[in-house]
């Protein structure tokens, strides 16, 4: 087993939950397990007139934030670097450093990322910095996501609580009125289907395993959970596959467009109209008007459809953090950035405007950016509705620190399933298969609920 280091002998519980109640998961230590940082964190000492230098990669683009941090900070200096998106090669690159000893001191890290990086240990203990004192600034779950046997490892961002975006011009000229169910946003695709034209109501997009899983989430599934030191998964369960035969029927009967979103031609379809709704994050309100500009004033945010008439599940997509990785030599000034970055009232108005997400800071909506109506929703306070979102998201869910590896062989059988190659239900059974596979081989003890 390997003990080069006190954080991979430690046995690193994992906490997330609400402020009231914190659930445990086993350990993110495992015999054999290749450690990925090959450089440890230490402070070096600076002198009064030093000024310490510090990159933080990003692929938000918050270089208005950092350049306001270099102005009011002369003693720290921030240079951000942008990196490929998330799985599309930035945490490649974040791990490449993190093996070569060469990281960045701070770098973006999506909350279902951070149990892979605590596999390898890539991530830094922040209180031994003083991290502790600043628990009370953020919101208690995404608080949690950086939590790991009782130690702080990472800032909470921002989250992505979900709701329907729609045209409501052209729900009038269809008649539709706004779904408050999944029966009736079926309904509505069957309306706007027999309307002609080749218009859709929405796309599914099936290089989107985390879209899929929200969608689960709202649904009241667990894919993951703890017994002990045991990782126990269940994609496959009824709820889930509830999720994946509306979707796999949507398809089926034409509904839909089957097509990633956030591709061209999904932008295409958003900017002409021939899709009038999609189920999205509030950071996705930075997607459309940034790339539908045409199409302003015409967009409204509505709560997401429910299961059962009456309910108000929600759920999140997205999540990030700001961490300090494993190696920095100033980790005290980069958690002060961390921290000012995601709770300074200017900065966050900023970090609204490139679209970095709902903010972790507590008591920061009012006032700010989000506070208000906005022209391109038609002058609707649509922010208004994702307080409500987020309020109603079950924060027990949990993620595998194996996610990479699970969401792509998840993608794969999707997209076997679209072209013929199965269904989205068999998906979901090799994906639990998948899953179990993947904790096992980081030596993880692991098993299927069913």
């Amino acid at each position: 087993m390997d003990t080069s280091t006190p954080s991979r002998r430690a046995v690193l519980r994992w906490g997330i939950g609400t402020a009231t109640a914190l659930t445990a998961a086993p350990a993110l230590t495992a015999c054999g397990q290749t450690v990925g940082a090959t450089r440890v964190t230490r402070q070096e000492p600076t002198r009064r007139d030093q000024k310490v230098e510090l990159t933080f990669w990003t692929w938000v683009p918050m270089q208005k934030t950092v350049d306001l941090w270099n102005r009011t900070h002369p003693d720290i200096h921030v240079e951000m670097q942008t990196i490929p998106q998330n799985v599309t090669g930035g945490y490649q690159k974040m791990h490449a450093s993190l093996t070569a000893g060469n990281p960045p001191d701070l770098a973006q890290v999506e909350y279902h990322e951070l149990p892979g990086f605590m596999l390898v240990n890539g991530l830094t203990d922040l209180s031994e910095y003083g991290a502790d004192d600043l628990r009370d600034h953020y919101v208690p779950w995404q608080w949690q996501q950086g939590v790991f046997d009782g130690k702080v490892y990472t800032v909470p961002q921002a989250s992505g609580p979900m709701g329907l975006f729609y045209r409501r011009d052209l729900f009038a000229k269809w008649g539709i009125e706004t779904p408050a169910t999944w029966d009736e946003f079926e309904h509505a695709a069957r309306v706007v289907k027999a309307g002609g034209k080749g218009a859709r109501l929405c796309a599914f997009a099936p290089n989107q395993p985390t879209w899929f899983a929200a969608m689960c989430w709202q649904r009241g599934a667990r894919w993951v959970r703890t017994e002990g030191d045991t990782w126990v998964v269940d994609l496959d369960d009824d709820l889930s596959r509830e999720v994946a035969e509306y979707w796999e029927r949507m398809v089926r009967d034409d509904l839909v467009f089957v097509e990633p979103d956030m591709s061209n031609a999904w932008y295409k379809h958003i900017q002409t109209g021939q899709i009038s709704a999609w189920i999205g994050p509030q950071w996705g309100d930075a997607l459309l008007r940034g790339n539908a500009p045409g199409t302003a004033g015409m967009w409204r945010v509505a709560l997401l459809p429910q299961w059962k008439a009456g309910h108000k599940a929600s759920a999140n997509w997205g999540g990030s953090s700001t961490a300090v990785l494993q190696g920095s030599r100033h980790p005290r000034e980069a958690l002060r950035f961390a921290h000012w970055i995601n709770t300074d009232r200017r900065a966050i108005d900023l970090n609204v405007a490139a679209g970095y997400g709902w903010p972790a800071a507590t008591g920061v909506f009012r006032g700010s950016a989000l506070d208000r109506p906005d022209p391109f929703f038609g002058g609707q306070r649509y922010n208004d509705v994702f307080t409500v979102s987020d309020r109603a998201i079950d924060t027990s869910w949990k993620w595998s620190p194996t996610t990479d590896a699970d969401f792509a062989q998840l993608q794969d059988a999707f997209g076997a399933a679209i072209a013929g190659e199965g269904s989205l239900t068999g998906a979901l059974s090799d994906a639990q298969k998948g899953t179990v596979d993947n904790l096992r081989a980081k030596g993880l003890e692991a098993r299927s609920a069913r």
